[in-house]
This record gives structure tokens, sequence and C-alpha cells, in this order.
């Protein structure tokens, strides 16, 4: 058995039940962290952040644990019913205060200001920049541009079998 972490002391009796089940599994498993992200699709620190209670677990980390450590669906299922309500009661981060136009300015250029969860071809802008305050799709210019570079290869295509027979 692994000698853990101690979990924070504030942490929500449903949070706490839940990161304990988790660990027992874990432990059920003999194998090591490294050995368990090999395993699953989730690195070394994420399971130890997942672990030790300091970022919740999506919920396929935790399907992927019940598999590894072969529990019955049955099980399973009892799993992500404390997942479920783990993080729901999962302490949330502190709102991050209100920025100052200098702090805007200095920010400028980093990521920050990029959504990276989108496709390259969605565009990240500033909420200011459009109505809804959601980001541009730009998709209908990609397509555009690809019907164009169609067109002009099967017009090359055509000169050139025309020209050379």
């Amino acid at each position: 058995m692994s000698a853990w972490q101690p979990l924070p002391d504030d942490l929500p009796p449903e949070v706490r039940h839940f990161v304990e089940q988790v660990r027992l599994l874990k432990d059920r498993t003999g194998l090591s962290l490294a050995a368990l992200g090999a395993r699953t699709a989730y690195s070394k620190s994420s399971w130890q952040r997942y672990l030790n209670a300091t970022q919740p677990p999506p919920r396929q980390a935790i399907a992927a644990l019940c598999r590894v450590a072969g529990l019955a669906p049955a099980d399973a299922e009892r799993f992500g019913v404390r997942w479920e309500l783990a993080v729901q009661a999962w302490p949330r981060p502190p709102a991050p205060a209100p920025e100052s136009e200098s702090d805007r300015s200095r920010q400028e250029g980093g990521y920050e200001e990029e959504v990276p969860t989108l496709p390259w071809w969605v565009e990240s802008v500033p909420v200011s920049a459009t109505s809804s305050g959601g980001p541009v799709d730009s998709s209908r210019r990609v397509l555009v541009a690809a019907v164009l570079l169609a067109l002009v290869l099967a017009l090359v295509a055509v000169v050139g079998a025309v020209a050379f027979g």
C-alpha cells in the first residue's frame, strides 16, 4: 500500500470519500503512478493531482482506472456516481481579481487571450470585438479558399492537357 500524503482538512466529505476510494482502487491495481499513466490516457503527474485532491479527475480517467483495476460494470458505475457527487462538491478556485488596463496591456501577445481548445480555423477574438462574445467561425473562409484552389488546379490541369495533347 502506498504512503499517501494527507488530504487537506477543508475538503468536503464527498470529495474526501471519493479520493480515498480512488486511492484504494489505485493501490489495488498494484501499479505505480507511472505504470498507471502508461495504461491510461493520463500522465503520472495528472494522477498525482487527482489522487492528492488538488484537481478533480475527468470522468474518463476514473473509467480508465476502473477498467485497469478490472472492476465489474456495476462497481464501475458506483465510482461514476461517486465522481458526480465529488465533482459537484469540489472546491472551486477563487475567482481572479478584475484586471486593470495596465495588466491587460502586459498580457497582450501571450496565451491569455487564446482559446486553445478551438480548431485552428476558428479564430479567437477579444470579447469586445464580437457582439456575442464568442469566437468567430472562419471555416467558411477556409472552405471558399479550398474551393478556389480546387478550381485553379482543375483549370491548370485542363490547360495542361490541351497544351500538351
